[in-house]
């Protein structure tokens, strides 16, 4: 009942939001003829409607049973539309207001009215940014197509870490850090394979994992775990936990049944030849030297996400070694407890935000929404001799794309 409440509450949103664009649609196109603004309108207003009711009946229609593929992207094109109307809006909207008070004014002050009637010349203000607003919407919505073809559009991000202590044999160590797999969205199995070739041409000493293997069922693995069991390293494979693979977003009808498709995702994890690590740690040696890798599960910050990590626990006996590396899926966890408590962590290793899969990157520059939700959200991050670095995810969720943020496979060099 309460999804089902959602749903209208949205409906009503996008219908508000489509009356509000069409009377920009309208005004922008009066000097058209009018056989071009009845086929303007026309097809504005069947693709909306056709959104509305996919977004009502969908689970009517059996969506759940449609191809992967068709239900991602009826879903991102429905999301899509909103948010591209949403941000015309915001421009239709400062027009109103200004217009508003444009009229208020000249009702109260004669000179305030004789200045508006002078403004009218030319394109007026409320052309401009109707106009604006409309091409910033259709822009928007044409980034989030377009940005459809690239979530598989792997990106090699390679990154020195310099540190003084690194034991001398682990000094030249290349690891590759990659995170949120997330093979329930996956729909391609030759570019998830291509993926996994880049990782292997770059020889990686040591390849870790951390966490959200899956968007919620272990089952979503089967088709990729051959694919994946291809990963091999001199010093190993290592993985932990990330919020999605505990099944906590998903209806379970027992609690037996949860419980079971978390033991078969450890038992994936198995199969696959990586070494699951749960509130615990391990030693890598490296030509006599040692070096500390500790992995916890799923610990966050933000109030809406289990605590199941247990740093204390999994740190025990690793304070002994000079050099640590942390596995924790939620980078929000490097200010929480990290850098608070556990000063000698040399370096986390983080995903979990995906960049949002959207936002800027320019060389000096970065930018995403998701930064406003998380203060380590993409790239490599440093307070003193602590590293935090988060990856921007192997996969994706949700929108079946990827715009401006690429999936990342990080090569991390000690030196």
């Amino acid at each position: 009942m309460r999804s089902s409440g959602m749903i209208w509450v949205i409906l009503v949103l996008l219908i508000l939001l489509d009356i509000y664009v069409f009377q920009a649609l309208r005004y922008v196109t009066q000097s058209w003829t009018t056989k071009a603004r009845l086929l303007l309108f026309i097809s504005y207003w069947v693709v909306s409607v056709l959104m509305a009711v996919l977004l009502v009946f969908m689970p009517a229609l059996g969506a759940d049973n449609w191809p992967k593929a068709v239900r991602s992207y009826v879903f991102a094109t429905i999301v899509g539309l909103f948010f591209s109307k949403f941000l015309a809006s915001v421009f239709f909207l400062v027009d109103d207001v200004r217009r508003g008070v444009q009229y208020t004014a000249s009702k109260l002050i004669p000179s305030a009215k004789a200045a508006a009637v002078q403004q009218e010349e030319g394109i007026s203000r409320s052309a401009f940014l109707s106009w604006f607003g409309l091409a910033a919407g259709s822009t928007l919505f044409g980034t989030l197509l377009v940005g459809f073809t690239n979530k598989y559009n792997y990106s090699v991000k390679r990154v020195k870490l310099a540190y003084d202590h690194l034991p001398a044999a682990f000094k030249g160590l290349k690891l590759v850090h990659i995170s949120d797999i997330h093979s329930g969205s996956f729909t391609d199995k030759m570019a998830v394979q291509k993926g996994i070739d880049r990782i292997l041409e770059l020889k990686p000493d040591l390849i870790l994992f951390t966490g959200d293997l899956v968007n919620d069922r272990a089952v979503e693995m089967e088709p990729y775990q051959a694919i994946f069991s291809q990963l091999k390293a001199p010093l190993g494979v290592y993985s932990v936990l990330g919020n999605h693979d505990y099944g906590d977003y998903v209806q379970w009808e027992s609690r037996e049944a949860k419980d079971k498709n978390l033991n078969d995702l450890m038992q994936v994890h198995a199969n696959m030849g990586w070494r699951l690590l749960m509130n615990e740690h391990v030693v890598l040696e490296r030509n006599g030297d040692k070096i500390a890798l500790i992995g916890i599960e799923n610990w966050g910050a933000k109030a809406n996400f289990p605590k199941y990590g247990n740093l204390p626990n999994a740190y025990k006996g690793a304070e002994q070694h000079a050099f640590k590396i942390l596995m924790s899926h939620d980078p929000s966890h490097w200010d929480a407890e990290v850098r608070k408590s556990y000063s000698d962590i040399d370096l986390m290793l983080s995903g979990h935000t995906h960049g949002m899969q959207f936002g800027v990157e320019l060389p000096g520059f970065k930018w995403s929404p998701v930064q406003y939700l998380y203060k380590q959200w993409a790239g490599l991050y440093e307070d003193g001799r602590q590293k935090l670095y988060v990856n921007r995810g192997f996969g994706f969720i949700g929108y079946p794309g990827r715009v401006g943020i690429l999936p990342e496979i990080t090569v991390l060099e000690l030196v």
